[in-house]
């Protein structure tokens, strides 16, 4: 197995052939971008619902109506005066409007406060753009016709549903931007040079491109689903993760440069000894977020895909690809920081790092002791912590859909824009009317009424008379679902009910998904190591880390940004994230311990290790926290949540696990650390 590595390595670091793997790279990165593109999404209804639940039962069933498909657009008109006095003219609006969508005519409903009234009209929902250019014409054309001193909006699902998909447009670019630049200046700042920095951020920019088109390939060839955000989180975790591993790589080269005249054999050495801690990081992380397999929502097992196929290829890029690129070039790339032969390396300088680390071996129980109750008291508002946003919750910036809502429920029954939907199979008009009369003698329910007919099933809109999103609605669903199982092949899907279903389905992830990404971590690390005790140490840090992460987060997003709570997603993919990149320093400082420590022991191991990779796990750190706290540009608050902690818990990992817990513990134990592997004489 070690010849044919040496050779790879030999291939890519040697002087004439070099510049052949580089080309190979940039050839294969234009191949996939130019010969494969992006994957035709193929979405559906149920992408985003929960398999097996009783929502997305609903909602499979509705796609057997024989209609074309179509969406709701419920038309608010709202007026400072009164509305009754101009329901003649609205009703004119109204029936000019030409949707394309064939059906009776539209009515408008006035508000017993006679403040606003209503409609509701169909709009093409064949795809997103549909519906989305069917809304913007509709709110253009209300905007010109609608009468003086009236003001005119557009929710209810086809409402909401294009404004999810115009937050969308163009938020991909935008993140891809806002990473790039983030990890151009930061590299600018790290290596002080004006030309270092543009190999490294070149070879993972190709190497996110190709990640991103490949990863829709793989998705679409096991017919697993995407949604809009999934490429966007990509990008930012090949960027981060690979420009990590660049770090690290480029930190050993500028070492080994110290100590050899060749830089084709400088970087050869490099490479094998960066690679070793490389692989284990990407294949810790691989593990991890292969896990989300796991969940019962289609789009978060397409984030898992599409997570280890782009850890897969940032590494592939940085191991093959950047090494090659950088040896093309003098040591004056590193200008006007150039390496010579004869300078003392990282390890044995007295460094800023060096210098943290003696102070933590002189008294590292009360570094432990003080570090552990820091991270206890930050993991405080675990204990306060409530999952669930609500709708108007949902987006940064709030959109015309949302306000819409929120206004229609001061004037109609809270249900009206969005209502709790019953699907059965059945046309059979005894039970349909049963049924109907059924929902009807519920306390919470305001009006049932058929939507649509045809295909063997039936669809009622049950508009609720109680407040939406609070344990009165969640109790109404329950009762809605009690009253129709007793009507075979009978479904409650709607807003309400999809919350409820989306909330259980997230807690079943939660415990099923966690424990094994522990698990699944714990044994990687066991066989990177050889130890058993080692691992442990360092997984429960990181675990230390995400609670006080999601602790801080929890009272940032609530005390001071004013929301209701966390997305009930937020703490699987910031724990799995956190988990698997969190560990990454660890690794690469164990790693460095362990080849420290066969020539030194264990305590002063740890403290070279500390000295010489101090300054490249905090540029790597940062640069990570930096690049996750981007997704805040993207719309949904749910990845501004889950950007927030990470960045948190990166840089606890970074500054405070990495630096003086790990250490301490290290220092503490001492060669017992390693249990049960043994540091033994021959190894040194």
């Amino acid at each position: 197995m070690k010849e044919p590595i040496d050779r790879i390595v030999r291939f890519v670091t040697g002087r004439r052939t070099a510049w052949i793997s580089v080309l190979l790279g940039v050839l294969l990165g234009a191949g996939v971008i130019v010969g494969l593109g992006e994957a035709d999404r193929g979405a559906t209804p149920t992408d985003t619902l929960p398999v097996g639940y009783e929502s997305t039962e609903a909602v499979a069933l509705q796609q057997q109506l024989p209609t074309e498909e179509t969406a709701a657009a419920v038309i608010l008109f709202t007026t400072d005066g009164s509305i009754s006095g101009q329901l003649g003219e609205l009703e004119q609006v109204v029936a000019g409007l030409d949707t394309g969508v064939e059906g009776p005519p539209a009515f408008v409903q006035p508000a017993e406060d006679d403040t606003a009234a209503l409609s509701v009209v169909n709009v093409p929902a064949e795809t997103a753009t549909d519906v989305g250019e069917s809304v913007s014409e509709l709110r253009s054309n209300l905007l010109e016709a609608a009468p003086d001193g009236v003001t005119a909006q557009v929710t209810g699902p086809a409402g909401i549903r294009a404004d999810l998909t115009e937050v969308f447009a163009g938020a991909n670019t935008t993140l891809l931007a806002f990473t790039a630049s983030v990890v151009a200046i930061l590299l600018l700042v790290t290596y002080r040079s004006p030309f270092l920095w543009l190999i490294p951020l070149s070879v993972v920019g190709l190497a996110d491109r190709t990640a991103a088109l490949l990863a829709t390939q793989v998705l679409a060839g096991f017919g697993v689903s995407w949604d809009e955000s999934t490429i966007g989180i990509l990008s930012v975790l090949v960027f981060g993760a690979g420009t990590n591993y660049a770090l690290l790589l480029i930190s050993r080269y500028r070492d080994e440069l110290r100590t050899r005249e060749s830089r084709h054999e400088a970087m050869a050495h490099a490479v094998k000894r960066a690679a070793e801690a490389i692989l284990a990081s990407a294949a810790t992380v691989v593990v991890g977020v292969l896990t989300l397999l796991l969940s019962v929502f289609p789009t978060t097992r397409g984030l898992g895909l599409a997570s280890a196929v782009g850890i897969v290829v940032a590494a592939a890029f940085v191991l093959l690809v950047l090494p090659a690129a950088l040896v093309l070039f003098g040591r004056w790339i590193f200008w006007p920081r150039d390496p010579h032969v004869g300078e003392e390396g990282q390890a044995g300088r007295r460094s800023a790092w060096r210098r943290i680390g003696d102070q933590v071996a002189a008294r590292p129980g009360t570094f432990i002791a003080g570090t552990l109750a820091l991270l206890a008291a930050m993991a405080f508002g675990l204990t306060q912590i409530q999952l669930g946003l609500s709708a108007s919750e949902q987006f940064l910036d709030q959109p015309e859909a949302i306000s819409a809502a929120e206004r229609l429920a001061e004037s109609f029954p809270a249900g009206t824009a969005d209502p709790t939907v019953v699907v059965t199979a059945t046309e059979d008009e005894p039970a349909v009317e049963q049924l109907v009369t059924d929902l009807e003698g519920l306390d919470a329910v305001g009006s049932v009424m058929v939507s649509a007919q045809g295909g063997g099933v039936t669809q009622l809109n049950a508009v609720l008379s109680v407040e939406p999103e609070s344990d009165q609605a969640r109790q109404a669903v329950e009762e809605i679902r009690t009253v129709a199982s007793q009507t075979s092949q009978t479904y409650v899907s709607g807003p309400e009910a999809q919350s409820i279903d989306e909330s259980d389905a997230s807690a079943r992830d939660r415990l099923v998904i966690l424990p094994l990404i522990l698990g699944l971590v714990l044994v990687a690390l066991m066989g990177i190591l050889r130890s058993v005790l080692a691992p442990v140490i360092l997984v429960a840090s990181v675990i230390a880390s995400f609670a006080a992460a999601l602790g801080v987060s929890w009272w940032l997003f609530t005390s001071i940004l004013g929301f209701s709570g966390l997305d009930p997603s937020v703490p699987l993919l910031s724990f799995l994230f956190l988990v698997a990149l969190g560990v990454d320093y660890n690794i690469f400082l164990i790693t460095r311990t362990l080849e420290e420590a066969r020539e030194s022991g264990t305590r002063e191991g740890v403290l070279r290790a500390l000295s010489a990779t101090g300054g490249v796990i905090t540029s790597a750190g940062i640069l990570l926290a930096a690049v996750f706290a981007v997704l805040g540009v993207l719309p949904l608050v749910v990845l501004a949540q889950v950007g927030a902690v990470i960045c948190i818990g990166v840089l606890l990992d970074t500054l405070l696990v990495r630096t003086i817990l790990v250490p301490a513990i290290v220092l503490t134990l001492g060669e017992r650390f390693w249990w049960p592997r043994k540091v033994a004489p021959a190894d040194r």
